[in-house]
């Protein structure tokens, strides 16, 4: 792409946003990126400190909670990655919960976007659990999960729940914009893994290896995830960057995808962890068979030619590797 081609990036010192700004930099794009605060100095090094960032990467302010502030960071650019999501409800804000403030937030930025002018195709980083193959009355699973599924709102959730009803919500929210003066795609990532360029492990990729970690909560955190999908989608991070590039260099491309390489059981994980680092022991009540046997059903965006690179081995393999390096395992 040639160097006038400017994408603007939300959240942009998040795990997957900074892996792809990194990317999109490296690819030859203009990059503007947001930040809650251009005062983290630790958020501002991290981005700033990328190969080129001096001259094609420009950082704005920008916060879920007051939605206006993404205008200028949009304002001019051809493509909007929005990944930033909020975790946390800040009380005293003007919504109600994380849920009203993420629909809230999708829909000012798509709006922006189709007031810009320039802006060709929104793509949003959704998140799986918003495809949740429970049956609506929560009786059990349907027998394929694909891009048909979403997860049922009138059930309530373990954990995360905040979480769950928020990637939802925002989701069917930004899908109603495709073709409404924009193109727009949505990303449905399952637990990601493989790498970071961040200091420290990533709060998806340590849930992936939480049995490797020996991590209580963490492990619960993966088993509530298999009880909401039925097993776990993974993904490597380098496939998740590259499935968002892709679709947004290929024109043809809008409307809404899962992305994972591999639907797992989490006794499966732990069978790959134990077959590529033997040093590693398990706890027995880290261990627990399901039995569930429902099937992947999305081929979507590979029918449109994208191609996985790294398969179930050397995601768990390389988030082991990445645990290490870090200091976590």
């Amino acid at each position: 792409m040639e160097k006038s081609v400017k994408v603007c990036v939300t959240g942009g010192a998040g795990y997957i946003a900074s892996f792809l700004i990194k990317h999109l930099l490296e690819r030859g794009y203009t990059v503007h990126a947001t930040l809650r605060s251009l005062s983290d100095a630790s958020k501002v090094g991290l981005l700033k400190g990328l190969s080129d960032a001096e001259t094609r990467l420009k950082l704005f302010e920008g916060d879920i909670y007051n939605p206006a502030e993404f205008a200028p960071a949009i304002h001019g650019c051809d493509f909007v990655f929005h990944i930033a999501t909020p975790l946390q409800h800040y009380q005293g804000s003007q919504y109600k919960n994380t849920s009203e403030a993420a629909v809230s937030g999708v829909k000012v930025i798509a709006e922006s976007c189709i007031k810009s002018n320039t802006v060709k195709k929104l793509i949003y980083t959704a998140s799986v659990t918003a495809a949740s193959p429970l049956k609506d009355d929560g009786s059990g699973y349907k027998d394929v999960i694909d891009e048909s599924c979403w997860t049922p709102l009138n059930l309530s959730f373990e954990m995360h729940s905040d979480y769950i009803k928020s990637k939802t919500c925002a989701e069917r929210e930004v899908v109603k914009y495709n073709g409404r003066g924009i193109e727009v795609v949505s990303l449905g990532c399952g637990l990601v893994g493989g790498d970071t360029i961040q200091s420290l492990v990533s709060s998806s990729m340590a849930v992936l290896i939480s049995q490797a970690m020996n991590a209580t909560n963490l492990y619960r955190g993966l088993r509530s995830l298999e009880e909401l999908m039925s097993k776990v989608p993974i993904a490597h991070i380098q496939d998740v960057i590259q499935a968002h590039i892709f679709s947004m260099e290929n024109p043809h491309i809008n409307g809404r995808f899962l992305v994972a390489t591999a639907f797992l059981k989490s006794t499966e994980i732990a069978s790959l962890i134990h077959k590529y680092h033997p040093d590693i022991t398990i706890p027995p009540h880290m261990i627990e068979d399901t039995k569930r046997e429902t099937k992947w059903g999305s081929r979507k965006l590979e029918d449109l030619g994208f191609h996985y690179k790294f398969d179930a081995h050397n995601i768990i393999h390389d988030s082991i590797v990445c645990a290490k390096r870090l200091g976590d395992i």
